[in-house]
């Protein structure tokens, strides 16, 4: 009875090895980090921070990448069993019926034939001399690593994509209400064109000009109208709403509109935070492990087996005495030749490790250029904005002394109509700098992997 105490005992310690690992690896605490709220709540706009905890409640690909992540987990759980003890009941029950006379020796059974009952529980453990196995799991670990990279960049570029969305219907909102304003005065100022007209005050060419303008201008506001609409739905379905309607969704106005400063430099260790380059280098050490993996095939096996149960002739003794049988034993196990299999998959393995360093050196390249190409534009759109306004600012000053002239008489008011059409069309000019700035802060912020890079050069 000793080998069948010993074979309980196992399938207990197992039991609980398995329970230690189970509540190891279903922890979801991680997932709220990723959203990275304190660096949203930077931009002061609770609707933007509102829709980025709705999409991370209702998105259908964070759903699905994190399926991904615990059908992973369950890929570990599977190889960390390749390690343990197996351990199952496989029993036996049988009746040899034959017509014929069985022979043992001098002794003759006439019309023979026999019942058996076997009943075992039986354990198999491959001894992990070598610890292939041990390696096997660990690389599978690395596999689940990459997975949460992907889903931590899933993270990122869907708050990225709301973000964007979101500044971007913001300034449409704007854009929209200004060129109404032009719309309405553009329709003015033809009205008043057709009477110079009809005076004879001006030339059919100019009043034909203002006309044109007139359908350049809504154009210009049904393309604002149409984005709008299309911006409104895709920032429905990247937050998971789908029932309410997506053109009037909530946003805070154009005004409060937080400007967030860029920092001179972004050190280029930066990289090291994104899920890209993290996914590479976790493959590199995935495929240097299986590399190691496969050169341990080539060395013997060795399999712990054991055996205990009862074995009877008939049911009603099953459990009677003199019927409990065991055995154990090891097999050692070599495979001698088989074609060269092995040979090739350790070749396999030594290219993908070698493919796996210039996937590896590619990222890093990538990474970089990435990092510089976000921050440069954000630059460039920081000094085209401060541009904007500048420009905006001479406009507002035009228009202060065509609003003179007209109050003293100096200028009609069809002119001081075409100078506010100037103002309006550079506060345009003014809005699309300014939310194309936003936005490429938001990149900046993917580039560098989901990361507060107004921070990044103090924590290097």
């Amino acid at each position: 009875m000793k080998i069948f105490k010993i074979l309980f005992t196992l399938l207990i310690l197992l039991c609980n090895i398995s329970a230690a690992q189970a509540k190891f690896t279903n922890s979801d605490d991680y997932r709220i980090e990723y959203l990275n709220l304190d660096w949203w709540q930077q931009y002061n706009d609770p609707v933007l921070t509102g829709y980025i905890t709705t999409a991370f409640h209702n998105n259908q690909d964070l759903k699905i990448a994190a399926l991904n992540v615990k059908q992973s987990q369950q890929v570990v759980k599977q190889a960390f069993a390749n390690q343990l003890p197996q351990l199952r009941f496989q029993g036996d029950i049988s009746k040899d019926i034959s017509a014929s006379d069985v022979k043992f020796g001098d002794v003759v059974i006439h019309d023979y034939n026999q019942s058996n009952f076997f009943l075992p529980l039986t354990m198999s453990y491959e001894i992990d001399i070598w610890g292939e196995n041990y390696l096997k799991t660990k690389s599978i670990k690395k596999q689940l690593e990459m997975v949460k990279e992907n889903e931590r960049a899933s993270y990122i570029a869907l708050t990225s994509a709301v973000a964007s969305q979101y500044f971007n219907l913001i300034k449409l909102d704007k854009l929209v209400k200004i060129q109404e304003e032009l719309l309405k005065l553009q329709t003015e100022i033809v009205r008043l064109e057709e009477i110079k007209y009809n005076n004879g005050l001006c030339p059919i060419s100019e009043l034909l000009d203002e006309k044109q303008n007139l359908t350049g201008f809504q154009e210009e506001l049904n393309t604002y109208n149409e984005s709008r609409a299309i911006v409104g739905r895709e920032l429905g379905v990247l937050t998971g709403q789908r029932e309410k309607d997506l053109t009037e969704m909530p946003r805070n106005d154009y005004s409060s509109v937080s400007i967030i400063c860029l920092p001179k430099n972004i050190n280029a260790e930066v990289i090291q935070y994104r899920p890209d380059y993290l996914k590479a280098e976790d493959y590199l050490e995935k495929i240097g492990i299986d590399v190691k993996v496969a050169r341990r095939d080539f060395l013997p096996k060795f399999i712990l087996y054991g055996q205990a149960g009862f074995n009877a002739y008939s049911l009603g003794n099953i459990f009677g005495n003199h019927t409990f049988k065991s055995g154990f034993g090891v097999l050692p196990v070599i495979d001698l030749f088989t074609g060269g299999a092995k040979t090739a998959h350790l070749k396999y393995k030594k290219l993908e490790l070698e493919k796996a360093r210039q996937i590896y050196e590619r990222t890093i390249l990538t990474s970089i250029q990435e990092v510089n190409n976000s921050l440069n534009t954000a630059i460039t759109r920081d000094l085209n904005y401060k541009e904007s306004l500048k420009r905006y600012s001479l406009e507002q000053e035009k228009f202060a002394l065509a609003d003179k002239k007209y109050n003293i008489g100096a200028k009609s008011v069809l002119d001081r109509m075409k100078d506010e059409k100037k103002l309006l069309n550079a506060e345009k000019d003014k809005i699309n700098s300014q939310i194309n700035y936003v936005i490429s802060t938001v990149n900046i912020y993917k580039a560098v992997g989901g990361k507060d890079f107004t921070k990044i050069d103090d924590s290097l």
